[in-house]
């Protein structure tokens, strides 16, 4: 892999850490909105899943 590459995905890891650290704010401020980010957060597992696997072939 190309230095460029693994920087985009040492950033998107930073991203994601990021917006996991703010849904779990917001879930522990407002508990009524846990399930539906839950179901939002699964989401985005499956979606980034595929694209893992696409990206794998």
């Amino acid at each position: 892999m190309s230095t460029l590459a693994l920087l985009v995905l040492l950033l998107l890891a930073v991203v994601v850490l990021l917006l996991a650290a703010g849904v779990a704010y917001v879930v522990h401020r407002h508990p009524s909105w846990a399930q539906p980010l839950g179901a939002a957060f699964a989401a985005v597992m499956v979606m980034a899943t595929l694209v893992g696997l696409i990206l794998a072939l």
